[in-house]
């Protein structure tokens, strides 16, 4: 197949981030000299973290609706009209054979430019519960790929495929190092049990002051040991704490090695995002998740839920973290029968070729 052009939209967080750069690795394998732009906005992580990863991106001016009273919103109507005539603008000059978004504010005004222009567009909806851009987007996608089998309630069934979430190629089942490895890597005990606690990209500000709750928890069970992953804008405040200072407690701002941190770990706490269950999954890694209260929707409970449903996680409700967690490490983790069963449905439910169906359901619809 000839070379394409292909605009990518979707960014705010990792969970939108991460699934744009693998379904554009995915597509590179398959057509190499294809050329790549993201559109993004001005100010998120996507403006660092994809030249990052070797693309080029554009920023618009865009910012989300706050539901709630907020002088913010006086800016909204502005910024968006501002980012529709950019967007547009950016869609001219690159000229797309095809558009593809994976949610986040700067999708809505790049994909309905780029759907005014001829361009066709294919969506992907990592939540159970499926977020507001791409629904309103879902009526002029060509196809829509879908990570749970809920989410699909919410768009044209004939249009609507079941994928998963595409994810990055260094996290795979066949790849994943040894817990040894994972654990000296953090500077942890080789031998102990080991939990991983992370609050998305972002770090989580109820997680981490659950676990500075937790000292006492995690000063009597020395034989347990946690990688707890605070956030870069948290970490100042919350390595300064005694939890932070105790020997089975390793403190981090950002997991860079994201590989290791898996397989250092028998158990995972998470927040639900959609990214992190599919990782969850893909790596057979049984999980607590705490879903966030702070996310459009609730749709982090709804992810948890299905999660939860497998057999493959324990939900615990953000406001019940303290208690609820104390009780559930000290069972789980002296349990290696019932981690090992958590492990097995959590791979029963993966689906690692997410990225290659994708990429390839683009490719046959551009070749027709």
């Amino acid at each position: 197949m000839a070379a394409l052009r292909i605009l990518l939209s979707g960014g705010g967080t990792g969970g939108h981030i991460y699934p744009a750069l693998a379904i554009a690795a995915a597509l590179k394998e398959l057509v190499p000299d294809s050329e790549f732009l993201f559109v993004g906005a001005e100010g998120k992580m996507e403006m660092r973290r994809i030249p990052e990863a070797g693309y080029k991106i554009v920023g618009l001016p865009v910012a989300g609706f706050h539901r709630s009273l907020d002088k913010r919103n006086f800016a909204f109507p502005f910024k968006l009209v501002r980012s529709l005539g950019k967007a547009r603008k950016t869609v001219k000059y690159f000229n797309p054979d095809v558009a593809i978004g994976t949610g986040g504010y700067a999708s809505g005004p790049a994909l309905a430019a780029a759907y005014t222009l001829g361009v066709p567009v294919f969506l992907q909806e990592q939540n159970a519960l499926a977020g507001v851009t791409n629904r309103l987007l879902g009526k002029i996608a060509k196809s829509v790929f879908v990570a749970y089998p809920e989410a699909i309630t919410y768009f044209a069934s004939a249009k609507t495929i079941h994928t998963g979430n595409p994810l990055r190629k260094s996290l795979s089942a066949d790849s994943l190092t040894s817990k040894e490895k994972g654990r000296v890597h953090f500077g942890l005990d080789p031998n102990k049990p080991t939990l991983l606690s992370f609050g998305g990209s972002l770090g989580a500000r109820k997680m981490n002051d659950a676990f500075v709750e937790m000292h006492a928890f995690w000063k009597a069970h020395q034989e347990l040991q946690v990688i707890w992953q605070t956030g870069e804008g948290y970490f100042a405040r919350f390595s300064e704490s005694e939890t932070a200072k105790l020997p089975n407690v390793k403190c981090v701002p950002y997991l860079e090695r994201m590989d290791l941190a898996y397989a250092a770990a028998d158990l995972v706490a998470c927040r639900a995002g959609a990214l992190s269950i599919s990782e969850l999954q893909l790596l057979g890694k049984p999980s607590l998740l705490i879903p966030s209260p702070n996310v459009s929707g609730d749709h982090q409970t709804a992810n948890a839920k299905a999660v939860e449903r497998t057999g493959a996680a324990v939900l615990i409700p953000d406001n019940q973290q303290v208690e609820k967690l104390s009780a559930t490490l000290s069972q789980l983790l002296g349990d290696s029968q019932a981690l090992a069963q958590m492990a097995k449905a959590a791979s029963d439910t993966a689906k690692p070729a997410a990225a290659q169906h994708i990429a390839q359901h683009i490719l046959e619809y551009v070749s027709r």
